[in-house]
């Protein structure tokens, strides 16, 4: 399979994954057949990357980092409680509802019983193939990285939970916005903005009472956009003012939103939201926990195409867990554009001469698909 954008795919080509609703449902399967109909309505949709069927990369496989199963559990619980929250706008400190944090706890168990089943568990990208509500996939996937990073950090059980409940219930503050602010397709006023950010002291004060929600969970709705030199909000602490479990939420809440469709932008490739966080290292985020992100983050997605230094085009084929930014590449096309009858792998983390200069360069890729 391939990761190809939507704007270079074309009428025949096949889905090699599945296309998945907002709830987790499936949309369109595997091997459905694309024609112009389909591909204009998945970009309407707002999804900018699938993966297609190509025979010289029949045998890539892209593991998901959850199971179906979770994931479907996990966006029809996060929906139902989201969606009951935003019919009771307002909602007073103190009057709880007890079945908010039984649930979470249920999806956070199975969401850390699926990665810590995974040797080796990356941060991977989860928003391809996906009608997306940003709010709902978004609470999933900080979840689900979040706790990619607690385990390689050594945390417990107890503690992965902790966090995770607090990474998934983010920005349950949001519940309280507005949709047509959450939802403008345009820079928000100032005014707006200063609603929008209002949703981290709503998250704390829609937490902070629940029985079932520890209490450091809710901090990390209220700390999550505070940075290390006390430039975020809302109290705009600083240091070691701010919760570690904050922090990381903090970093993974930055990339998830760099690397999703939003109404106002594309998505930027994990290559180039990392490097976009690593901008902030010392004044917005700590220099150890990036380091640990970094390690742990697919900088090259499984399938996608790239064009090493050589101007041979290739697929990302499998990823150096230990050196994550130099993967596997399966050279495809020589320097020339020509496809090679005998493609041939290339290890960047043993052939350290050879460097990806480019992703999915428009010629690369019109390239590698006419090929």
């Amino acid at each position: 399979m391939r990761l190809l954008p939507i704007h270079l795919c074309q009428p025949g080509m096949r889905l090699a994954k599945k296309i998945y609703s907002e709830e987790g449902l499936v949309l369109l399967g595997a091997d459905v057949e694309l024609n112009h109909k389909l591909i204009t309505r998945l970009y309407e949709c707002g999804i900018h990357y699938v993966y297609i069927q190509d025979p010289r990369t029949a045998d890539l496989v892209v593991p998901d980092l959850i199971s179906e199963e979770t994931r479907h559990r996990a966006l029809t619980e996060i929906r139902t409680n989201f969606r009951n929250l935003m019919d009771r706008p307002n909602r007073k400190s103190g009057v709880t509802y007890p079945y908010i944090g039984k649930s979470f706890r249920q999806i956070m168990g199975m969401v850390i019983d699926d990665l810590t089943g995974q040797k080796d568990a990356m941060v991977m990208l989860m928003n391809m193939g996906i009608v997306d509500n940003y709010l709902f996939n978004h609470s999933l996937n900080v979840s689900v990285y979040t706790t990619v990073l607690g385990i390689a950090n050594g945390y417990s059980r107890d503690e992965l939970m902790t966090l995770g409940l607090g990474a998934v219930l983010h920005d349950i503050g949001k519940t309280q916005i507005s949709v047509n602010i959450l939802k403008k397709n345009d820079n928000l006023s100032r005014d707006e903005y200063e609603e929008m950010k209002r949703h981290a002291e709503r998250g704390y004060y829609l937490l902070k009472d629940e029985p079932n929600i520890p209490l450091l969970a809710a901090h990390c709705a209220y700390q999550h956009h505070e940075r290390l030199d006390g430039s975020g909000y809302p109290r705009g602490i600083k240091g070691d003012e701010i919760h570690e479990y904050a922090k990381w939420i903090g970093i993974v809440d930055s990339y998830d939103a760099m690397t999703t469709t939003r109404v106002y932008r594309n998505p930027m490739l994990p290559h180039e939201a990392v490097e976009s966080l690593y901008a902030g290292t010392g004044t917005l985020y700590e220099q150890r926990m990036l380091q640990l992100f970094r390690d742990k983050v697919a900088i090259y997605p499984l399938g996608v195409t790239v064009r090493l230094q050589t101007g041979e085009v290739g697929v990302v084929v499998d990823i150096n867990s230990s050196i994550p930014h130099r993967p596997v590449v399966r050279v495809l096309n020589d320097e020339a554009g020509q496809e090679l009858k005998a493609p041939y792998e290339v290890d960047l983390s043993k052939q350290l001469t050879t460097m990806i200069v480019s992703v999915n360069e428009n010629q690369a890729l019109a390239e590698a698909a006419s090929s």
